[in-house]
């Protein structure tokens, strides 16, 4: 099943809060909006469950316009923030829930139907790693087997689409990871269309197939993981999505130069040329495209500021010489070895062709 969100312009007592936002995910596909508290995430989530009513614009799940459609008959699955098991029912009962008809409807439901969905509880169970846990009730699981519930019980009436809004945020960083594993793989092993609100950036990357910025209402950009971290629209998007340097630079003739000195540009820069030929444009510069030596090496005269060991490597924040004292420091991700220490003089340069965004 596919989702096309087109030109939603939302907000709550005539004060917008998303302004002409698109979005899509494919059949299959886990999109996550990524963005800041603040950004509009969680009210374009509420408008595409239809928990909200945009004040303009459209939501379509599977080629069908359901942007007046009530929740329950639009075939979504959301996943929220903290589960939000019910309390007084089982593993199962809370898995099954919206599988049977409520009320006294649900007396009426033949054995055929109450034993189809009791297999599709089983199936869904042992999805989702929680087969043996039928029994349990909420508060006698961990709060990674909750989230786990709370998909299972998303992913049940076979739903059209399955929004997850930051399921994962309130688990301890191990824990979140393992959590989070699982429940992609789930989604996977589903073919379920999917979409990830979240705020971290790790998150986004290391799981979606693409990702979609959001920054005050508006989407910035919206890309793979690779092609975002690599080659970000906007300034705001490259600092957002990754550890970088951002410094102001002169591109002409396929080269940008920096307070680092001169490097090649990798693609042609995004931004319209003065008379002269050169453009303003901020160069991007993440800690593992730059090199740094001692003070007879290549590149441009800087000073240690900073040294944080990582185990695996080490990250030196210096500042270019040429710099006044107020601009951009540049980090510098290296080998575990490195013996460097505030003060130390060095020479840092890019390590092959620079991204470059307009600036603005």
């Amino acid at each position: 099943m596919s989702l096309h969100v087109r030109g939603i312009v939302a907000g709550y007592g005539g004060v917008p809060v998303l302004h002409g936002v698109d979005l899509e995910a494919g059949p299959g596909e886990l999109v996550s909006v990524l963005g800041a508290s603040g950004s509009g995430k969680t009210t374009l989530l509420r408008v595409v469950a239809g928990l909200h009513r945009p004040d303009a614009g459209a939501v379509h799940l599977a080629g069908e316009d359901v942007t007046g459609v009530a929740p329950e008959r639009r075939r979504v699955g959301l996943v929220p923030q903290e589960g939000a098991l019910f309390s007084h029912l089982d593993v199962a009962g809370n898995v099954g829930f919206g599988l049977l008809p409520a009320g006294l409807a649900r007396l009426r439901v033949d054995r055929a139907a109450r034993s189809g969905a009791r297999e599709r509880v089983r199936e869904l169970l042992e999805l989702v790693g929680l087969t043996g846990k039928a029994d349990r009730m909420p508060h006698q699981l961990s709060g990674g087997e909750r989230r786990r519930v709370a998909l299972a019980r998303a992913l049940a009436p076979r739903p059209s689409v399955v929004l997850l809004d930051e399921p994962f945020s309130a688990l301890d960083a191990g824990l979140r990871e393992q959590v989070r594993g699982d429940a992609v793989a789930a989604l996977r092993a589903a073919g379920s269309t999917a979409v990830l609100i979240t705020h971290d950036r790790r998150e986004a990357l290391s799981v979606s197939d693409r990702v979609a910025v959001l920054h005050d209402g508006r989407l910035e950009q919206t890309a793979g993981p690779r092609e975002l971290y690599a080659r970000p629209a906007t300034a705001r998007v490259a600092a957002f999505v990754g550890d970088a340097a951002l410094l102001p630079g002169q591109a002409a003739g396929g080269r940008v130069t920096t307070a680092l000195g001169s490097a090649a540009i990798a693609g042609a820069p995004a931004s319209s040329r003065g008379r002269d030929g050169t453009a303003e444009v901020v160069a991007v510069l993440r800690p593992e495209g730059l090199r740094i030596a001692g003070p007879a090496g290549r590149g441009a005269p800087a000073v240690v500021e900073h040294v944080e060991f990582l185990g695996d490597a080490v990250l030196v924040t210096a500042r270019p010489e040429q710099d006044t004292g107020n601009g951009p420091v540049v980090r510098i991700r290296t080998g575990a070895d490195g013996q460097w220490r505030p003060g130390d003089r060095c020479r840092v340069h890019a390590d092959g062709p620079v991204h470059v965004v307009p600036r603005t």
